[in-house]
């Protein structure tokens, strides 16, 4: 028997994170704190048994870009765990659950004891009894596997690691319970199974598989007309929210249904499992680089400290754009110089929480500090509790607390995510400015540029009075991203796709470090990851719904465009949208200026656009293109939006294309190519409109050398204007004398100059070309029709005298 299996069999300690984290030992519930504390726990019962480093269990809990605290809050969580999972044992004794070593931590448990494992050993279970054929058997350990289930695996546990394995375990679910209700259908339980799918289809309505199972079970189950319902419905859903059709498969089951033919069984509906999806924590920090002049700016203000004397600094960023990181590098070596330096990071339930950012920074385990720190520590989490009975009191001591730890040490005092603080913190902070002209203390505080609170305005004017030194932090320059870039990135990456991350992320660390981590994953699908999108929709959940509007407006747009085209697609007036737009770039989504504003980043417009449905993006560009041109906007932007994606046209975009598309050949030759390649695809257009553009499809690839035959013989076979059929013909003989062909160029060319239909203008034309192709003036040169005595200029017949 194994170590873990030991220890579990006589502490009988279970599991679940199939649902809410919960661990139960001899039949009690225990304790596993708040959410940091039982990611953590999650981490290590997810690798039981198997030694995790510190370091990997920060990265699974907080990122790529942690606080510099979260190596000291593990430790802290470990011990916590410690004594909850052997609240019997003696300090002096070694761990036997949670054990630890060479700076890694283990967790002992029996894996059958574990949901999670349980769970995928009754998978693997089913899939050998599948091989067997015993579809009863294999019924009954998926159901069991199931019913394992109490929620969402890791339920609202945060940190990368966690959103990984919720998804890899979600698709399990989903696949396990697929296979489940097509076990059903085999068997017979028709009614079970479509009980079983409509609730499964009504989870997951964008699952062909799931909709294609329903649909056969209905059909068995005597409802056809409700099957074919089922189609019809899916059909509807999967264009209008992911602009596709079905699947081959499940129009193929639609026609067998509808035509009475439906096999017994129904395996070739069913889902492959899903491929292993687990991955590791979020690999190593990324290097720093840049940053000169602020790391110059902190470091100064350390050194200060350090000698005893006060400061204050501000920075604010958008979010991503590395303050944390800046900060971290910036106090290296600060302990070495004798600072104590505490730190506190804010999230949102800090502004629901008297004092809690305040209090983080000296949320260390009492083994690490002093006891002076340990009495401030004790006396801080008493004050919160004492807040409402007495604010006034509640401040002053806290401004005791910290006082007298700078008394006892130089201090450096640092709250990250300040935007979340709440009120008491920062008034507070406001008041500990005072000190700083008589005390050791750095006050460093960094904020997001968004959301803006009016408290945190006042507190930002307030410390600027006091000194405090303001550090806005910019997006990186390109030499500085494309270094981190390249340290990030392995030897095979190419530079290309470096090159293109750099342009992508607009400058953001964060943006960067994620999308080099995609092309490393080698995504040639161009999707963001997850982590990202989830990272740029948190980053816009601050904004305001009008600025929301402008960027999602701005997204289908593109660069490039003015205030005045967003005017006529969103229905704002200039005034309106100049501010809007000025609150965007505030913060940090928008650059340029705000008559002509373009993203910062452009993997947010990235996320913004992929995350619209296809089939609404058709509409809209359709709908910006022609609002562009009523309100007279550039015929380049609305070309763009013709052009943007597998988009119609439709008749209002032929028509525009067909008007404006000869003087948009010298400006955009390549993209007006593109357009009237596809306007002339396009089925529903009158012959007329079919003619004007083929036409001028014609004249674009003549003149930039492609050939144009097809085009110019398509027109001239059935066009009723004499102009336009020499034009065409003129084409096609100078296209034969561009390859070589120089008889074929004469035939067309005395077939245009024996037509009475030739216009005159053409005939000069027409003996220019024959010149050049006869240079000696060849006897057979043919006089046109119209110059012969014997014929009338009007009919090229008799005189008509």
């Amino acid at each position: 028997m194994v170590v873990g299996e030991d220890v579990a069999q006589r502490h009988e300690l279970h599991i679940r994170l199939l649902g809410p984290v919960r661990a139960v030992q001899d039949g009690t519930p225990l304790s596993l704190g708040t959410l940091y504390p039982r990611a953590v726990f999650t981490v290590l019962a997810m690798n039981a048994n198997r030694p995790v480093a510190r370091e990997e269990l920060v990265n699974a809990v907080w990122g790529a870009d942690p606080p510099p605290s979260a190596a000291n809050n593990v430790y802290t969580y470990v011990s916590m765990l410690r004594d909850v999972l052997e609240p019997q044992r003696d300090r002096r004794s070694s761990a036997r659950v949670l054990a630890s070593g060479g700076g890694s931590y283990c967790l002992r448990v029996a894996e059958r004891h574990v949901d999670v494992f349980r769970f995928e050993a009754l998978r693997e279970q089913a899939r050998k009894l599948r091989t067997t054929g015993d579809l009863d058997a294999e019924l009954l350990v998926l159901e069991s596997a199931i019913d394992l289930w109490q929620g969402d695996a890791l339920e609202a546990i945060p940190g990368p690691f966690a959103e990984t394995q919720r998804r890899r375990l979600g698709e399990l679910r989903l696949a396990a319970a697929e296979r489940r209700a097509a076990l059903m259908l085999d068997l017979g339980r028709h009614q079970e199974a479509i009980a079983e799918l409509r609730n499964l289809v009504e989870c997951h309505p964008l699952q062909e598989n799931l909709h294609g199972l329903l649909m056969a079970a209905l059909y068995r189950g005597g409802r056809r007309t409700e099957a074919l319902e089922v189609y019809c419905h899916v059909s509807t859903l999967l264009v209008e929210q992911a602009g596709t059709e079905p699947g081959d498969s499940l129009r193929s089951l639609h026609s067998r249904i509808r035509d009475g033919h439906v096999e017994p069984a129904v395996a070739g509906m069913r889902a492959a499992e899903p491929a292993n999806t687990e991955q590791g924590p979020a690999g190593g920090r990324a290097p720093f680089v840049g940053r000169a002049a602020e790391l110059r700016l902190l470091r100064r203000a350390v050194s200060r400290v350090a000698a005893g004397r006060g400061g204050s600094v501000w920075l604010d960023g958008e979010p991503g754009s590395g303050k944390s990181a800046l900060l971290a590098e910036a106090l290296r070596g600060a302990g070495r110089r004798g600072c104590d330096v505490r730190w506190g990071v804010g999230d949102e339930l800090s502004r629901h929480l008297p004092l809690r950012l305040l209090l983080e920074c000296f949320d260390l385990d009492s083994e690490q500090v002093p006891g002076s720190a340990r009495t401030m520590m004790r006396t801080l989490r008493s004050v919160s509790g004492e807040l409402i009975r007495d604010p006034a009191a509640t401040v002053e001591r806290a401004l005791t607390m910290v006082r007298s730890a700078a008394a006892a040490a130089p201090l450096v005092l640092v709250l990250d995510d300040l935007q979340w603080a709440d009120e008491t913190t920062l008034q507070v902070w406001s008041l500990l400015h005072r000190m700083t002209g008589q005390l050791p203390l750095l006050l460093i505080a960094a904020a997001r540029t968004v959301p803006r609170r009016a408290e945190l305005d006042v507190l930002h004017s307030l410390v600027e009075l006091h000194g405090a030194e303001v550090v806005h932090l910019p997006p990186l320059d390109t030499a500085d991203a494309t270094a981190m870039a390249a340290a990030l990135a392995h030897e095979v990456q190419s530079p290309a796709r470096v090159a293109s991350a750099v342009a992508a992320a607009g400058g953001n660390p964060y943006y960067l470090i994620h999308l080099i981590e995609t092309a490393e994953g080698d995504r040639d699908d161009g999707a963001p990851p997850p982590a990202l999108v989830a990272a740029v929709e948190r980053h816009l959940d601050p904004l305001t719904d009008e600025v929301r509007q402008v960027l999602r407006a701005l997204a289908v747009l593109g660069d490039g465009c003015s205030v005045t085209e967003l005017s006529a697609v969103t229905g704002s007036t200039v005034p309106d949208l100049i501010h809007t737009v000025g609150q965007a770039q505030g913060s940090g989504m928008l650059t340029g200026s705000v008559v002509e504003p373009a993203f910062r980043h452009p993997i947010v417009r990235q996320v913004l656009y992929d995350q619209m449905p296809t089939a609404l993006r058709v509409l809209m560009h359709g709908a910006y293109a022609e609002r562009i041109a009523k309100a007279g906007g550039g015929a380049e932007h609305v070309i763009r939006q013709l052009l943007a994606g597998p988009t119609p046209m439709g008749v209002w975009g032929a028509q525009w294309l067909a008007d404006h598309a000869d003087p948009l050949c010298v400006r955009m030759p390549e993209a007006t190519t593109e357009a009237l390649r596809r306007a002339t695809a396009q089925p529903a257009l009158t012959q007329q409109l079919r003619e004007r553009l083929t036409a001028s499809l014609a004249r674009q690839l003549f003149r930039r050398g492609f050939p144009a035959d097809a085009e110019a013989n398509w027109v001239a076979a059935r066009t009723s204007d004499p102009e336009l059929r020499a034009e065409m013909c003129l084409i096609i003989a100078q296209l034969h004398r561009r390859r070589g062909a120089h008889g074929q160029a004469l035939a067309v060319v005395h077939a245009a100059l024996r037509s009475p239909l030739t216009p005159r203008p053409w005939i000069a034309r027409y003996r220019g070309l024959m010149a050049q192709l006869l240079p000696s003036g060849a006897p057979d040169d043919p006089a046109p029709a119209s110059e012969r005595s014997d014929t009338c200029p009007r009919c090229s017949t008799a005189t008509c005298g």
